[in-house]
């Protein structure tokens, strides 16, 4: 729209003395100066433009000196000048000139000076589309309604165009209002630009931003010369819908019709490939991409990494990420974010000491990531050290930070940590709510979490599922029945929020920890949903516990035809039948196991102490203080069976037995 008319920018500048008019040649010297005027500061175009010399000769020359001007103030946000500017304008008897009326407008347009561009245009005498179109485009950008000003436009006879629709409907996007856009798409439709491809791009955007991907694929069926960016918007909208089968088909048919894609449309379909989970159909893309160069685009670069790393193919990904010619801030977030997704952190910590060495900054949502793998890792060092970054380059006060914090230093094992993140939080929301909620829950602190939650609630702060889930986590820590079954309650009935098997397993691991078998196997039996393994897997390990044989093998055969390939689960059951001496059982569930599995990852357990990482795994003899680490071990089991701890003294006596096979002697 403004690129057709003499529009926008100016720097710093301060007139002491009333400009007179300038001849061609400082004029050219002068239009020349404000050109190179990006790559310097605001002070030294206010010098330049103050010792440009004075404005003589004619109007024309005047004209265009404030029009260049003007382009200055309104490319780099600059108010003050261009209301100086303005103020000159009027002086010199310029301002019946409509032309520069609109430029003053798209001025205080870009610096969303809301009430003087309202002024100024309540003040113009002669208005034409441009006037109309940049007013509509500026209280969009403020946020303003723009209904009333589009109704004075019908009744003042004022010929739409299609940069009007374009800004309308931008206006509808933002508001989520799709009703108002089908009105709106009916008045196109009567006015005759449903065909124009300018305005159905807007319109295959409003519905596919509003999720009705029909009604975007209508319209675009509908016009039958289409350009790439209609193209390009119609395979975003599959894209942006999770839907990529769609926006591959899109491309086939684009292909077909003899139209080449461009960046923004390979970037699309890498995305849709990504949502797909389709490595192979990602690869494809990447030859394309590669075959017609645009892997040397940041942007598509960016999203075939990313693409790579939802498919769980983080090698290539980074081969991706290495083979980049130019990076940006987005591109080593991708990767990062890619590392902590497949639970590689460390390779994350890596990259952001790299990325510091190449001078990148990182941001708000490179660091929350990097926190996320500390606090996965529990590596309580980095965390520390990530930490002091953020208060150094003053990053703190970005909340998803400060909630980041608190996740790692409670996962690192710092409740104290945690709670001094939680305390220099000055507005906390509803994730910084849960974050503390769940710290105190993870580290066995069940009352302090309840009251937590409960000074969550009066302070008027709406709990959601995950706030429940981590209230009940912290009863069922406690063993807090009562508690606990008043929240499930309170969750259903209150807030009116539909329990999830995450919340059931909280509530079945709850009634099992205390011995409530009878009554978890009844929720279990009156699930409104199937029950999923991991709420399978906390009964059997009720039942282990209670020895409840019985109960354990109907849920055993739930578990194994629920998820028959995972060694876990044979392992799980497995280990119930030993603990009862049903070694037949046991033999008969391992050997359905070498059936059905491919070989079994043993688990491990990690320490850090002093900023190195101990790894263990069962019956581990590698490290080496092994021998006085199963004397220890021998030492507390021993206490565990005096003071009657464990429910199974045979487990007991089998785990002691272990550990002295590997004391000398």
């Amino acid at each position: 729209m403004l690129s057709r008319c003499p529009a926008p920018p100016i720097f710093t500048v301060h007139f002491k003395r009333p400009l007179s008019y300038l001849t061609p040649a400082l004029y050219q010297n002068q239009t020349t100066t404000i050109t190179n005027a990006q790559k310097h500061d605001r002070s030294v175009l206010t010098s330049q433009l103050r010792n440009s010399g004075t404005i003589h000769e004619s109007t024309h020359s005047a004209h265009s000196f404030y029009s260049q001007a003007l382009k200055v103030s309104a490319k780099f946000g600059f108010l003050q000048q261009g209301k100086q500017l303005h103020s000159h304008i009027m002086k010199l008897g310029l301002c019946h000139k409509l032309s520069l009326q609109n430029q003053v407008l798209h001025v205080y347009v870009k610096c969303t000076a809301f009430d003087d561009m309202e002024k100024l245009f309540d003040e113009m005498r002669v208005r034409n589309i441009v006037t109309w179109n940049t007013l509509i485009s500026g209280i969009i950008n403020c946020g303003g309604n723009v209904t009333p000003y589009f109704r004075r436009m019908l009744l003042d006879n004022v010929r739409l165009d299609h940069i009007t629709f374009n800004s309308l409907l931008r206006a509808c996007v933002q508001a989520d209002a799709i009703e108002v856009g089908r009105r709106l798409h009916s008045f196109i439709l009567k006015v005759g630009f449903g065909l124009n491809c300018f305005v159905s791009s807007a319109l295959v955007d409003l519905y596919g931003k509003c999720g009705f991907v029909e009604d975007a694929r209508r319209v675009f069926d509908e016009v039958l010369c289409r350009d790439l960016v209609l193209w390009n918007v119609m395979v975003s909208c599959y894209a942006l819908n999770c839907l990529g089968d769609g926006a591959i088909a899109v491309f086939n048919l684009m292909r077909l019709e003899g139209m080449k894609g461009d960046y923004f449309t390979f970037s699309s379909l890498v995305n849709s490939c990504g949502t797909l989970g389709s490595s192979k159909l990602g690869r494809q893309i990447h030859g394309l991409v590669i075959k017609q160069s645009f892997d040397l685009d940041v942007l598509v670069a960016t999203s075939l990494v990313d693409m790579y790393a939802k498919n769980g193919n983080i090698d290539d990904a980074r081969r991706v990420f290495d083979g980049m010619t130019a990076k940006n801030v987005v591109s080593w977030n991708t990767m990062v974010v890619g590392f902590g997704q497949n639970g590689d952190g460390r390779e994350a910590v890596k990259l952001l000491r790299d990325m510091l060495q190449r001078s990148f900054c990182p941001d708000e949502v490179t660091l929350a990531s990097i926190l996320s793998s500390c606090g996965s890792l529990s590596i309580g060092c980095e965390t520390m050290q990530v930490h002091a970054y953020v208060i150094k380059n003053g990053v703190q006060a970005f909340l998803s930070i400060e909630n980041s914090l608190i996740n790692a230093y409670s996962k690192c094992g710092s409740i104290a940590g945690a709670l001094q993140c939680f305390g220099s939080v000055k507005e906390p929301d509803l994730v910084t709510w849960t974050s503390i909620i769940g710290a105190y829950a993870f580290h066995g602190l069940s009352k302090e979490s309840i009251e937590v939650f409960e000074k969550m609630l009066s302070q008027g702060v709406r709990p959601d599922s995950i706030a429940f889930l981590e209230v009940l986590s912290a009863c069922s820590h406690g063993g807090l029945v009562s508690e606990g079954l008043w929240y499930f309650n309170l969750m259903i009935n209150d807030y009116h929020i539909i329990p999830d098997s995450e919340h059931y397993t909280c509530l079945t691991d709850l009634l099992g920890r205390v011995g409530l078998l009878v009554e978890a196997y009844d929720l279990l039996a009156s699930m409104p949903i199937e029950p999923r393994s991991d709420t399978l897997g906390a009964f059997i390990g009720a039942c282990k516990v209670h020895g409840s044989i019985g109960l354990a093998k109907w849920a055993a055969e739930k578990l194994l035809e629920l998820e028959p390939s995972k060694p876990v689960n044979y392992a799980l059951v497995s280990n119930v039948y030993a603990s009862e001496g049903c070694w037949f059982d046991v033999a008969r569930l391992r050997k359905m196991m070498r059936d059905n599995c491919d070989h079994k990852v043993p688990g491990c357990s990690w320490i850090e102490i002093a900023g190195e990482i101990h790894t263990f795994v069962s019956s581990d003899r590698s490290h080496p203080q092994a021998v006085d680490m199963y004397a220890m071990l021998c030492t507390v089991f021993g206490l565990m069976e005096e003071n009657n701890v464990s429910g199974h003294c045979n487990v007991l006596d089998k785990e002691m037995d272990e550990c002295t096979l590997w004391l000398p002697g």
